[in-house]
C-alpha cells in the first residue's frame, strides 16, 4: 500500500479518536440522556468539550479534502516524496492541532492548521 494511503488511514483513526473525545466531553457536560436524544434543543458545549467538538468538526471538514487529494494522487500514479511529505505534514499538523485546540491556544492552533493546509497544497501541486 502506498504510504500516503497508510497516512490517510491514520488520519481517519485520528478523526475517530476526536469523535470519542468530543462525545465524552458532551457526556460530561450535558449528560448521556441529552446526547442520545433528538438534539432538537441541544445546548452549546463550552470549555474543553466545546473545543473538542469544534476540533472534531474541523477535522472531518479537512479530512474530506485530504482524502480526495490522496486518492486522486494514488489513482493518477502521481505520488512521490512531495506527496508523502504533504501527507505527513497534514497528519502531524492535525495531531498537534487537536491537542492545541483542546488546550485552548488560539494562535498556535491556527499555525498548526496552516501546516496541515500546506500539506494538502503539496499534494494538490503534484496533481496539476
Amino acid at each position: 500500500m502506498k504510504p500516503e494511503l497508510t497516512i490517510l488511514v491514520w488520519a481517519v483513526a485520528l478523526a475517530f479518536v476526536q469523535v470519542l473525545i468530543s462525545v465524552e466531553g458532551g457526556r460530561q457536560q450535558v449528560g448521556l440522556m441529552t446526547l442520545v436524544g433528538n438534539r432538537e434543543h441541544f445546548p452549546e458545549l463550552t470549555g474543553w468539550a466545546g473545543r473538542a467538538y469544534r476540533a472534531q468538526r474541523n477535522m472531518v471538514e479537512n479530512l474530506v479534502l485530504f482524502a480526495a487529494l490522496v486518492l486522486a494522487a494514488v489513482a493518477a500514479g502521481r505520488t512521490d516524496n512531495m506527496t508523502l511529505v504533504g501527507a505527513q505534514l497534514f497528519l502531524w499538523g492535525r495531531v498537534a492541532y487537536a491537542i492545541v485546540y483542546l488546550l485552548g491556544l488560539p494562535w498556535l492552533r491556527t499555525a498548526l492548521w496552516l501546516v496541515s493546509v500546506i500539506g494538502m497544497i503539496l499534494i494538490f501541486a503534484r496533481l496539476l
